[in-house]
């Protein structure tokens, strides 16, 4: 069922029905059928084995300086940063992208190059050049240079595919989504997050335009005019989305992931969102493991399950300054022990600082199933290890650090640059979002690379666990040696020798995990294909 009204509404996903996929030589005669197709495009964000947006791309794809996995699992697991080209996960992940860009191209085929003139229609042609656009970016992101496929698969003997340059498909992801824009409706029409808007597009090409900015496409350290002209881009999108009014920072750090856990769609702040249903009971299989996966310890399932596998790196914890407000709830400062002898459930106080090992036992706490007070965040029938919270793709402050880095990189720190820093750090401290404040304000005379390395601390800081801070690092160029850096100072600080495994994912880091291997499936098909470097 689509939210077609309203600012704020049960968030009820699109993505619920059911896909229609046609033959290559079905025309699609009406609008239901259009968004049927469409339905079908959105849906290969949500793998239901868990490999995109339902769990692997805000955990185990993902590991950074964030988070480590328990060490219930295996040392030669992927989720301490083990595996190989013939991995199951990583040739699922790229299976399950490449479906989502053939679906694309069968849509955007249909309309022959013909510009509809509905809105309806027209904004369907708009999301699935997105969409397309979109699943590269994934892609090469993911996997480096990869076969850029334009045209839908009409037949099981089309030639494959060598890869294309870089350039090339960064060139295609611009242009499918500079399309979208002027398609694509705009998010008070839609009445929904969870597709996407005029305000999302330009907000995710501006990411985009960072990364061509980045590594590997130009050196982050000495950027050329190629990736100045791409800072400007990103700038100029940033400011549309901040001047069409129509999002704004939820003054609540904390109440953003409330409203995806219950359910609330809420797009000022989230500009798009991954819109998860159901929670695999019955016949209801679009369900993620939000807040499961990433979740707060707790083995009682009336409260809310989750066996706590991921847990924060104390770096992130000593990130967070005196008072600001998301650390406890981004890092949760409690777990619930369960005895199932008696069937009770117990609060395990992790907020005593003093005693260290508490801070290195703290889980995610975002999109926390169960409250402290042990009230619970979802409502109805709670299933073990599924849940239908939406998943953050785009949110407003991230535009805003967006823009403060695309200024600073052009012209240095400047007081707007330091405004659309300060909004975010006010929010996080509580105060009035524009009403200055020295007690959470960055210190005014920052350099350039002091300003720039704030704002990677802030970024570091606002969107933990959600699946961004990887890509960030690798984009400037900075990822292997963060890593290594991190797993030397868990070896030499962690207390008692059992949290040392904290450090498997840094340690399990070098040059060939910038990218992920290309799968020995494709290899073994698709004879063009060649292995990236170190695999």
């Amino acid at each position: 069922m689509l939210v077609l009204a309203g600012l704020t509404a049960p968030s009820c996903s699109f993505l619920e029905r059911e896909p229609d996929f046609v033959s290559p030589d079905f025309y699609y005669e009406t609008e239901d059928e259009l968004l049927n197709a469409l339905y079908g495009v959105y849906n290969r964000l949500i793998d239901t084995n868990g490999r995109m947006y339902s769990k692997g791309l805000f955990g185990f794809f993902v590991l950074s300086d964030e988070f480590s996995y328990t060490n219930n699992f295996l040392v030669g697991n992927i989720r301490h940063g083990t595996f190989d080209a013939a991995d199951l996960d990583i040739g699922r992940l790229w299976e399950i992208l490449y479906q989502g860009i053939s679906r694309a191209n069968f849509l955007i085929d249909s309309y022959n190059g013909e510009i509809p003139e509905s809105g309806t229609r027209r904004s369907v042609l708009g999301e699935a050049l997105f969409m397309r656009g979109y699943y590269y970016f994934l892609l090469t992101t993911c996997f480096g240079e990869v076969p850029l496929k334009l045209t839908p698969t009409t037949s099981p003997n089309e030639s494959y595919l060598a890869k294309s340059s870089l350039e090339d498909i960064y060139d295609r992801i611009v242009k499918d989504m500079t399309a979208a824009i002027d398609l694509v409706q705009d998010i008070d029409v839609l009445g929904t997050n969870e597709r996407i808007s005029k305000t999302g597009v330009q907000a995710v090409l501006a990411r985009v335009y960072l990364k061509m900015a980045g590594y590997p496409l130009n050196d982050p350290e000495n950027p050329d005019a190629d990736a100045l002209e791409y800072y400007r881009e990103a700038l100029y999108l940033c400011n549309e989305v901040i001047s069409s009014g129509k999002h704004y920072l939820n003054p609540d750090y904390s109440q953003i992931f409330i409203n995806q856990v219950q359910n609330i769609n809420e797009y000022h702040e989230c500009i798009w969102e991954v819109g998860m249903y159901g929670n695999k009971i019955g016949a209801e299989d679009l369900a993620g493991s939000v807040g499961v996966e990433n979740g707060v310890l707790c083995r009682d399932e009336s409260l809310g399950y989750s066996g706590g596998p991921m847990t924060a790196q104390k770096k992130l914890f000593d990130a967070f300054g005196e008072g600001d407000l998301r650390r406890d709830w981004a890092i949760a400062d409690y777990q619930i022990s369960y005895n199932s002898d008696t069937e009770t459930s117990t609060l395990v106080d992790l907020s005593d600082e003093s005693k260290e090992t508490n801070i290195w036992k703290r889980n995610p706490g975002k999109w926390r199933r169960v409250g402290r007070d042990f009230s619970r965040y979802e409502s109805g029938t709670l299933a073990r290890l599924y849940t239908a919270t939406n998943f953050p793709l785009m949110r407003y402050s991230d535009v805003l650090l967006m823009k403060a880095e695309a200024i600073n990189a052009t012209d240095g720190p400047t007081d707007v640059a330091y405004e659309a820093v300060n909004q975010v750090r006010r929010r996080a401290y509580g105060k009035p979002l524009d009403t200055p404040d020295a007690t959470c304000d960055l210190p005014s005379g920052l350099s350039k690379e002091e300003f720039q390395q704030a704002v990677e601390d802030e970024r570091f800081r606002e969107f933990c666990f959600e699946g961004i801070r990887k890509w960030d690092l690798i984009r400037w160029g900075i990822y292997v040696e963060t890593m290594q850096d991190l797993a030397a100072d868990v070896m030499a600080t962690a207390p008692e020798d059992i949290y040392q495994y904290c450090a498997r994912a840094g340690n399990n880091t070098t040059e060939r995990n910038v990218l992920f291997p290309i799968p020995n499936t494709e290899l073994t098909v698709n004879k063009l294909m060649t292995q990236n470097p170190g695999w």
